[in-house]
């Protein structure tokens, strides 16, 4: 069996790895049980977090046993990780919540049935801790001299609200998690991302001390398209994987929209499809890339929503853009249709109006923001002085412009912004 840590390696995953022989040997045992944290901030994941997602699901299609750890008590804390200043504080009720509909969606990527995966909650052991006991047998373990070094901690510290000591227990109590989680479940292989490394070094130190066994960290890369920008920041702000927030069909659209350059990179990171099929869009140029970019659109539409919300989000992208004729040569193990699918619209986003709301018009710049094309109404704006927004296919050459019953056609107004974001408004009696 191929050592799972090659292909995260070959597929782009990993920056950094800890006692890289040990760590090789400790998987080649046989079943390994790994771990990576997720903050329930939010009752939704975005595209940002489908490094770590994968990677678990890649370590469970190698045999081995992956734990997605909600962090329900350190949500109450608040992670100083990558941030210049204080994440907002969560309720006990809304860290549950969210929580739950995490793991609906993780669902999608790893399989939790008969335990060949666990979905664990740190607050089943953080919300007992006693305070003094804490402090005695896990804090005296730790160098206030050695924490503030890391770079999690140095980030706030030269930040204007500096770090506050609720944060400041961060590392410890992340740390208490890997020790737990050795001791319950035998896991000794946790991952994250970059800013994470502190957070892990600090557990692998805790565990070596308290129970003399070897632990293992890998963390991986701040993903950025090839221009530099954030992964999953659009326009529109924040691409997650809750249909709700973001639709397939806009969630299609984004990895379709991927730049030339990033394209061979995504479909090795964010799909399941051989590595040698992948190496080969390296040749492809023109309309053979742009075969590639949907197949990668759909293959990661796919695994986020399943195979009918993929094939819908197509249909309505042929039905936006026309027939693409994909051809068979080009990434053969990706199951999406290859030969003509019927168009279809039914599954472009879209918002209901009452036609008297139309009567009197509506701005098309509140319109606009009103369907979630833009993040704000200024943004809007922008837009249509930039000459990106489209009524009906028309530019709309003012952003005071009143959209009415004038521009109903057929029971129906089509908004389109920039080359690719369409939303349909339906005009309902």
């Amino acid at each position: 069996m191929t050592n799972v840590i090659d292909i995260l390696k070959e597929r782009g995953f990993i920056e950094q790895t800890t006692h890289d022989q040990k760590l090789s040997d400790y998987i080649n045992q046989g079943r390994a049980t790994c771990y990576i944290g997720f903050d329930p901030s939010a009752s939704s994941l975005h595209v940002g977090s489908l490094i770590p997602i994968m990677s678990l699901a890649h370590m469970q299609r190698n045999g081995h046993r992956p734990i997605a750890l909600i962090g329900g008590g350190t949500g109450l804390v608040g992670d100083p990780s990558g941030k210049t200043e204080m994440r907002k504080l969560l309720t006990e009720t809304e860290v549950a919540q969210n929580a739950l509909a995490l793991k609906r969606q993780l669902s999608r990527f790893i399989d939790f049935e008969d335990g060949q995966a666990m979905l664990i909650n740190n607050a089943d052991w953080l919300a007992k801790l006693r305070f003094l006991s804490f402090l005695r047998d896990i804090g005296r373990h730790f160098s206030v001299n050695r924490m503030i070094k890391a770079e999690s901690y140095q980030i706030r510290l030269d930040s204007k609200e500096g770090l506050n000591f609720i944060e400041f227990n961060y590392m410890v109590l992340q740390a208490y998690d890997f020790l737990v989680l050795s001791d319950l479940h035998d896991c000794l292989l946790q991952m994250g991302g970059s800013d994470q490394w502190g957070n892990i070094i600090a557990g692998i130190e805790l565990i070596r001390r308290i129970k003399g066994k070897t632990a293992f960290g890998i963390t991986f890369p701040l993903i950025t398209t090839c221009s530099g920008a954030k992964m999953g920041k659009t326009a529109q702000g924040a691409v997650w994987l809750d249909a709700k927030k973001t639709s397939p069909y806009d969630y299609f659209q984004f990895w379709i929209n991927t730049d030339d350059r990033d394209v061979r990179r995504f479909m090795a990171l964010f799909t399941f499809l051989p590595m040698d099929e992948i190496r080969a869009i390296k040749l492809l140029k023109g309309a053979d890339l742009n075969i590639a970019k949907t197949v990668l659109a759909w293959e990661a539409t796919k695994i986020v929503h399943g195979q009918h919300e993929a094939d819908r989000a197509f249909k309505a992208s042929v039905a936006m853009f026309g027939k693409r004729e994909l051809l068979k040569k080009i990434l053969p193990s990706s199951e999406i249709h290859r030969h003509s699918i019927a168009a279809g619209v039914e599954a472009i986003p879209s918002t209901n109006i009452p036609f008297e709301n139309l009567k009197l018009g509506i701005p098309a710049f509140k319109l606009i923001h009103q369907c979630g094309m833009v993040n704000s109404s200024s943004a809007a704006r922008r837009l249509i002085q930039q000459g990106g927004a489209y009524l009906n296919g028309k530019r709309i050459k003012s952003f005071d412009y009143l959209v009415s019953s004038n521009d109903i056609d057929e029971m129906e107004i089509v908004l389109r912004a920039g080359k690719k974001h369409f939303h349909k408004i339906i005009i309902q009696k």
